[in-house]
């Protein structure tokens, strides 16, 4: 068989290689057939001629060969050389090599490997062990103290690619900086990480340890990976299943419990409220029925709105709603403030709702609490700058001014009217609301529905503080530091 050899694109034979004493080959990892090799290398692979070993088909490489061989690709573009083992078969045998790689440039276009091989004796115990790791389907690297990459076998480069650092594993950086630090103090983690590969997020089990390179001697990080992203996604779907069948088992359950606990004390508050409308009563007792009867009508709405929805597909579920006692005002028993005079305690009470202000003045007077309303948080500002209260309640959401900022301006106020105790009144009560009202000064917050005993309780607790008191004492403080600094 006669064929000729191609040039380099340089212009440079191949058959230039010829006279030398160590193994020399091209490889072409596209068309995965030999190009060219030298006396020596075809003495090592077994080859009769340089035709006989061109007639090869390197076709079915291995998983693990196919990424190695891809990584040396780019290993050695831009004219970079790679040193490392190579374990060949020629004719069945095996036969290690410390090769030097690099890519060559052809005068055909094409780029393929240049091989330049040394034999090396290694222990089959040693060259069992190399060839079992460069195998191994999953995920292998050899890291130094900073996460740099020593060695990857070929699955390892085909998840991440070309030089992978430690930490640009993971999906979050700072969890591999975590398990990096505890290898390099000695100590060993087995979790499971979301890892970013190339084909994207994958969910690996991970071994990491430390131990001492083989080459330097110096402390490094061994990382093994095993995807389990089927298991754990399988694991999820079915833990969103047993989620829906849940949350529709949670439905049934609301359904049941809204239509009994709400809907049957509503049929009574709404039908006595009506008797009670008709019943002769004086004009103010009246006015009480019907605003209970009006309330009572928008609830039965809202129940029935709550009930529609829960019936569609796309609800959420969640607890269902549990019956409560309310407690009567008898349960309360009044804090008196600690004042020589004893004098009602005096409220002001700021809400946009005329509802809400009649029900709330009603529950004060039975008390004997002195109750001031206003609709807006301006006008709260102007009444709290009057003074003579003990205590303020504020709604949050008015018009005009809002309770928030309302409660503010309360604060910078000059005089004792700035120290009053301030008692957010609100449906508004999520977790970062409560926050925004204690920075803007209120002491305190009753959730609505207002529950009569909380609200007394509240009320009597922080009209007895001396707040008057610690007020004072900060203001002969400050005259005196005023003093002191002139």
């Amino acid at each position: 068989m006669s064929f000729e050899l191609p040039y380099l694109a340089d212009g440079g034979r191949l058959d230039a290689w010829d006279r030398l004493r160590r193994p020399v080959w091209l490889f072409d990892p596209v068309s995965c057939r030999g190009v060219y090799a030298n006396v020596a290398a075809l003495a090592l692979w077994g080859a009769v001629d340089l035709a006989e070993l061109l007639s090869r088909d390197f076709s079915k490489l291995s998983p693990a060969v196919r990424a190695r061989t891809d990584r040396l690709r780019t290993a050695t573009s831009g004219g970079r050389e790679v040193g490392e083992h190579w374990t060949f078969y020629p004719n069945g045998q095996p036969v290690t090599v410390q090769a030097v790689i690099s890519t060559v440039a052809l005068a055909d276009g094409r780029e393929v490997l240049l091989f330049e091989a040394a034999a090396v004796e290694v222990e089959p115990e040693e060259r069992r062990a190399v060839e079992a790791l460069r195998h191994s389907s999953g995920p292998v690297g050899l890291f130094d103290g900073e996460g740099r990459s020593l060695f990857a076998n070929p699955a390892a480069f085909a998840a991440y690619g070309l030089d992978a650092g430690f930490t640009g594993r993971f999906v979050v950086a700072q969890e591999g900086e975590v398990v990096l630090g505890r290898a390099m103090q000695g100590q060993a983690t087995g979790a499971l990480f979301q890892m970013s590969t190339d084909a994207g997020p994958r969910w690996h089990h991970i071994d990491c340890r430390p131990l001492h390179d083989p080459v330097t001697g110096a402390i490094s990080v061994l990382l093994n990976e095993r995807d389990v992203t089927d298991r754990v996604e399988a694991e999820a779907a079915r833990a969103a299943a047993e989620q829906k069948a849940a949350m529709a088992e949670a439905r049934q359950r609301f359904l049941t419990d809204m239509s009994h606990e709400l809907r049957t004390p509503l049929n009574a508050v709404l039908g006595f409220s009506a008797l009670l409308s008709e019943a002769g009563l004086e004009p103010a007792q009246r006015d009480h029925a019907g605003r209970i009867h009006a309330a009572g009508e928008r609830l039965a709405d809202v129940v029935e709105q709550m009930i529609g929805l829960s019936q569609r597909d796309d609800w959420i579920g969640g607890a269902a709603p549990q019956s409560t006692n309310e407690s009567d005002l008898s349960d309360v028993e009044p804090v008196p403030a600690d004042d020589e005079e004893e004098r009602a305690m005096r409220v002001l009470y700021v809400d946009d709702n005329d509802s809400n202000r009649a029900l709330i003045s009603a529950l004060l007077a039975l008390q004997g609490i002195v109750c001031e309303t206003v609709d807006d948080g301006a006008q709260g500002l102007a009444a709290a700058s009057r003074g003579e209260w003990d205590v303020i309640l504020m709604d949050i959401q008015m018009p005009v001014m809002d309770g928030v900022e309302s409660a503010r301006r309360i604060r910078l106020l000059k005089d004792e009217a700035s120290a009053v105790p301030i008692i957010a009144l609100t449906a508004n009560t999520l977790p970062e609301q409560m926050v925004v009202y204690a920075e803007v000064g209120m002491n305190d917050c009753i959730a609505k529905p207002v529950k009569a005993p909380e609200l007394l309780t509240k009320l009597f607790q922080w009209a007895s503080t001396p707040w008057r008191d610690d007020w004072r004492s900060e203001v002969v403080v400050e005259a005196d530091l005023q003093v002191n600094t002139r």
